[in-house]
């Protein structure tokens, strides 16, 4: 279980680092269609994700608790909402000078990272803690379910190393730097995953709440971040399209391994 365990926290980074050796093989972009592709993939696989691998959870274990099922879920979606508020109130400010000036490029490609990576924190965490009710043996979640979610985590990773390595290459870092720091900028997910593993037994009863904390996070970043860049600019149906495809897949996945 142990050798499983830790496999499935790295997966999500594997599709970090996948997305980001895409620098090695592309030009400084993607194409508009294969990044609006792949962005409408991502939205419909975390919010697939976040429904049937840690909502559904959080409210079956919440009634195993004796809690009000809807308990969890509100006060998790709502805390990971607005924690990822402040934090997006806090990158806006940062992405000003003391006069209020629009940052030089380079500036905005450092910011974008530290979205990037501030968001994978909580996704890391999401894996962290269905593992945890993997070890601890909770019968609403299985060792397939935690693998699905997983995998559904490091789909949606591919093109946000992509989104990170390509601009860095475009603005004149060499193709293994730029792989490096699309690459670094997933390291926090089974960082967080192993510290939230190590406190599990600690944590039994806040686990419908922490599930729900992670599905809200993610749900954020889908709804603030995600859909209205793939929706943006021309050909944006493509991006509707790979968005129900991603959800049906990471529905299937989830469903049939769970």
């Amino acid at each position: 279980m142990i050798k499983e365990t830790l496999f499935g926290l790295l997966i999500p980074f594997i599709g970090t680092f996948l997305g980001s050796s895409m620098v090695f093989f592309m030009q400084n972009k993607m194409t508009d269609k294969i990044e609006k592709f792949l962005l409408g993939l991502s939205s419909g696989v975390m919010i697939a994700a976040s429904f049937f691998s840690l909502i559904v959870p959080s409210i079956e274990m919440a009634e195993k608790q004796n809690i009000a099922a809807w308990i969890p879920p509100s006060i998790g979606i709502g805390v990971g909402f607005i924690l990822f508020i402040i934090i997006e109130i806090i990158i806006k400010n940062l992405n000003k000078d003391i006069k209020g000036n629009i940052p030089k490029k380079k500036n905005k490609i450092f910011l974008m990272i530290l979205a990037i990576t501030l968001h994978n924190i909580p996704e890391g965490m999401a894996v962290g803690v269905i593992f945890s009710g993997v070890i601890l043996k909770d019968p609403t979640i299985s060792l397939l379910s935690a693998f699905s979610l997983s995998l559904g985590i490091a789909i949606q990773n591919i093109p946000e190393g992509a989104i990170i390595s390509l601009p860095l290459k475009a603005n004149g870092k060499t193709r293994f730097k730029s792989f490096l720091f699309g690459s670094l900028s997933g390291i926090v997910e089974p960082i967080g995953g192993l510290i939230t593993l190590i406190l599990a037994n600690t944590m039994i009863k806040i686990l419908p709440y922490l599930l729900s904390f992670a599905a809200g996070a993610m749900l954020f970043v889908v709804i603030d971040e995600i859909i209205p860049e793939a929706k943006n600019g021309d050909s944006s149906f493509i991006s509707t399209i790979a968005s129900a495809i991603g959800f049906i897949l990471m529905m299937i996945l989830d469903i049939a391994l769970g």
